[in-house]
């Protein structure tokens, strides 16, 4: 059974205090989301790091109920103002 949005979203705020989370479903099949993640614990954090925090914040869902994620993820001095 597919994983709703609002449910990914929830799982990384209350994984990773204080993230702003945004969720795209990717092929509006509720099955490919893509979510950009940002948060001050990404500071001076690698990207592999980073994914690790958000996948752990999943609790191993992925590859299960949630079957691809794309991530972005982004600490706050990293946005460039447009």
């Amino acid at each position: 059974m597919p994983m709703p949005a609002t449910e990914i979203e929830r799982l990384i705020r209350e994984g990773i205090p204080g993230a702003e989370v945004t969720i795209t479903d990717l092929a509006g099949d509720g099955d490919h989301y893509a979510a950009r993640v940002v948060s001050p614990a990404f500071s001076g954090v690698s990207r592999i790091r980073r994914h690790q925090q958000v996948y752990a914040a999943l609790g191993g869902r992925m590859g299960g109920e949630l079957h691809a994620l794309q991530l972005q993820t982004v600490a706050p001095e990293e946005i460039v103002s447009e």
